[in-house]
This record gives C-alpha cells, sequence and structure tokens, in this order.
C-alpha cells in the first residue's frame, strides 16, 4: 500500500508541476523540459523496486526504443490535430488522442519484434530525434497569452491521468515482461496529460510548440536510461537513479546554455 501511496505522490507532483512550468514558463520550454527523464524515470524506477534491477536493465533497453513509440505518438497528435481544427474541442481531443495511442502501439509491437543492444537502441533513437527536429521545424513557437484559473477540477484531472498511467504500466511489468515493460515506460506519462489540458484550455497551437520542442530535450532522457542501465547494477536503485538524473540534467542545462547563447547572439546582431 505504501509503494502504491508513492506511485501516486510521485507521479501527481511530477505532472503539476510540468503543465504549471507550461503556463508560466511557456510551452517552448515545457516541451524541451518535458525532455527531461520525468515519466520514465518515475516507471523504471517503480519497476527496479518491484521486479528487481536487472529486469529493469532490460526493461531500460527497451525505453530507448519505447520514446521512438513516443515521437510517433507526438506525430500523430499534431498532424490529426492539425487535420480536425474545423470540429469542435469534443471531437478534437478524443481523435487526435486515439490516433496517438494508436502510432504508439504500433512502433511498440514493431519494437518488441527486434532484439536490442543497449548501444543499437540508443542509436535508433537519435536517428528517430533527427528526424522527428526535421519533421516538426516549421512548428511555429508561441506563448500562452492569458492563463485560465487553476479550478481544483483541472488538479483532479491532471493528477488522475498522471498516477492512473503509473500505477497501470508500473503493476503490470510482471505480467507484459521486460521487453513491453520497458517499451511502455517510453510512453509519455508526464507529457501526454499536459497536452490534454493545454489542447483543452488553450487549442492546439501550444500543443504544437510542446511538441515542436519536446525532441530536442530528449537526449536527456537517453542519457538517463543509458546511464541507469549501467548505475542500476552498480551502485543500486537509489544511488543509481541519483546518478543518473545527474547526468541528464548536465545535459540539459547544457542544451539550454547552448540554446540561450545562439539567440542571444541572433538577437544582437538582429537576425
Amino acid at each position: 500500500m505504501s509503494l502504491f501511496i508513492a506511485k501516486l505522490a510521485v507521479s501527481i507532483i511530477v505532472v503539476l508541476g510540468l503543465s504549471m512550468l507550461a503556463e508560466r514558463a511557456g510551452p517552448r520550454v515545457a516541451g524541451v523540459l518535458s525532455g527531461y527523464p520525468l515519466g520514465t524515470a518515475i516507471l523504471l524506477f517503480f519497476i527496479a523496486i518491484e521486479q528487481g534491477v536487472h529486469f529493469a536493465q532490460e526493461s531500460a533497453v527497451y525505453a530507448l526504443p519505447g520514446l521512438i513509440a513516443t515521437l510517433a505518438f507526438l506525430y500523430a497528435y499534431y498532424l490529426v490535430s492539425r487535420a480536425v481544427t474545423h470540429m469542435s474541442l469534443l471531437w478534437q481531443v478524443p481523435i487526435s488522442s486515439l490516433a496517438s495511442f494508436a502510432a504508439f502501439v504500433f512502433v511498440s509491437w514493431l519494437g518488441q519484434l527486434f532484439t536490442f543492444t543497449l548501444f543499437e537502441a540508443a542509436g535508433a533513437l537519435l536517428v528517430a530525434m533527427v528526424v522527428s527536429i526535421f519533421l516538426f521545424r516549421s512548428i511555429e513557437n508561441v506563448s500562452i497569452a492569458q492563463r485560465i484559473r487553476i479550478t481544483h477540477g483541472i488538479v483532479a484531472i491532471r493528477a488522475a491521468t498522471a498516477a492512473l498511467i503509473v500505477v497501470a504500466i508500473s503493476g503490470a511489468a510482471a505480467i507484459i515482461g521486460p521487453r513491453w515493460s520497458g517499451l511502455f515506460a517510453g510512453f509519455p506519462v508526464t507529457l501526454y496529460p499536459m497536452i490534454l489540458i493545454l489542447h483543452v484550455s488553450y487549442g492546439i497551437a501550444p500543443v504544437h510548440t510542446v511538441i515542436r520542442n519536446f525532441p530536442r530535450g530528449m537526449g536527456a532522457l537517453l542519457i538517463y536510461i543509458v546511464m541507469v542501465s549501467f548505475t542500476y547494477p552498480q551502485f543500486g536503485i537509489g544511488v543509481g537513479t541519483l546518478l543518473a538524473f545527474a547526468a541528464a540534467t548536465i545535459y540539459l542545462v547544457g542544451y539550454s546554455s547552448v540554446v540561450w547563447w545562439r539567440n542571444r547572439g541572433i538577437a544582437q546582431t538582429g537576425g
């Protein structure tokens, strides 16, 4: 029961924080930070606690192609949501979501057909990230002009969605095995609830901005998963998680610094 409560608490805190960040710092920043290993870290952490380090180590390898499935999820959401703008939100959100889930499951199914080494999986994800950045390059970065008031209902929806996903995936790990557990660990546990909230509250433009910037921050996820594969067996779950988070943070800070300096240079030259 205490582990169940811990899953709920961690996932609720992370999703609420990311959603509020999108509203305050803007969807562009939230998109990059969504590449931070939040949902994947939560799932791999609890999988390791419940199923053991070796199970989690194998799951981590397949979390990398699971992230390719997440990119397919986002691309499907982008294409379909753009195609159904003439419909009401009552139809836009479920249709876009169903298409995204179908894309995620299909790519995950393809992923479990292959036997990956850690570095093969990492290489495949790197290629998918580059392709995604190219595909999303034409999306315009927008900001949220006027934030909605955060009601208790909105908070409850955010919390419930994330908590249900985390509990379902981690709880089913023993049944579905390390490959499918790893693939599902790549599911956008914290990103998807934020997308739903942004879409319903502000329309598709901020959602597309988040989607555009997500692959740019995915290097942190890749580094985290690779690190977990080494640190969990060597240092245990707790220390291994901290070391993996440290490596991911260094990447994200470095990437953000490069982007800031580049944008500053463009602004100074008037480019």
